[in-house]
């Protein structure tokens, strides 16, 4: 152990915390916003089921964004499909042994990296050469976008450029989980890698990165259409009812 896998270990311990802590609390905030008026974008499902497909196409297809932007949509699954292999690839690192399914996802976690990458590169020239989406676009957008793609590119050049030692990374992120705190290789990319995941761990809960688990508390995504079947009520409405 040293003062350097010491200083990571204690900065993705708050990191962690930050992350789990920070984004269990919005999401209770999310769930008790009152919902006064029925408002589902239209055409919209009229039963619980047709709600809960609905729910899917969106989060796995992209299917108002599909019909919103064609190119938007392109790099934003793009980089969204990308980013899930990716994060799947780097699950070998917490695991002892690890899942056939993770081995399985090896191959296509490395060209991931490179699909991550064109589709933030993407996303962000948007913000650039669409006037209205530059109009609306804040210092925090590009900060967000900027932060992803340091992760991803720093990410291939650990893989392309300049291998690090990812035995020794797989022992400390071990190490993390088991309290037990393991050396970290002094690679500079490794570093910088690792201290950019911790930001984006640490700005999380705090940035419109939440619309992930916000999306399912939109009430224009998760209501029904049966307005003139059923009467809506907010839950502090019922209880008002009540008294």
């Amino acid at each position: 152990m040293n003062a350097l896998a010491i200083a990571y270990a204690a900065l993705f311990y708050v990191a962690t915390a930050v992350l789990v802590v920070g984004v269990a609390l919005k999401i209770r905030r999310y769930a008790g916003v009152p919902a006064p008026l029925k408002i589902p974008t239209t055409p919209a499902p009229t039963s619980t089921g047709g709600v809960a497909l609905r729910l899917t196409r969106e989060v796995v297809f992209f299917e108002s964004l599909f019909k919103a932007s064609k190119w938007t949509w392109l790099f934003g699954w793009l980089f969204h499909a990308a980013l899930l292999l990716v994060l799947l690839r780097h699950l070998r690192y917490f695991q002892q042994p690890v899942w056939a399914p993770i081995v399985w996802v090896q191959a296509f976690g490395i060209y991931a990296g490179f699909a991550m990458v064109i589709g933030l590169a993407g996303l962000w020239a948007r913000r650039f050469l669409v006037d209205r989406v530059r109009y609306i676009s804040t210092p925090s957008d590009h900060l967000h976008l900027a932060l992803l793609l340091a992760i991803g590119l720093t990410g291939l050049g650990m893989r392309f450029v300049a291998p690090t030692d990812i035995v020794a990374v797989k022992a400390f992120m071990l190490g993390l989980m088991r309290l037990d705190i393991q050396p970290l290789p002094a690679d500079p990319l490794l570093l910088l890698h690792l201290a950019l995941v911790a930001l984006l761990m640490l700005v999380f809960p705090i940035s419109k990165l939440m619309h992930a688990p916000g999306l399912f508390f939109s009430p224009t995504r998760n209501q029904s259409d049966n307005s003139r079947e059923v009467r809506h009520l907010a839950a502090w409405a019922s209880v008002a009812d009540k008294r």
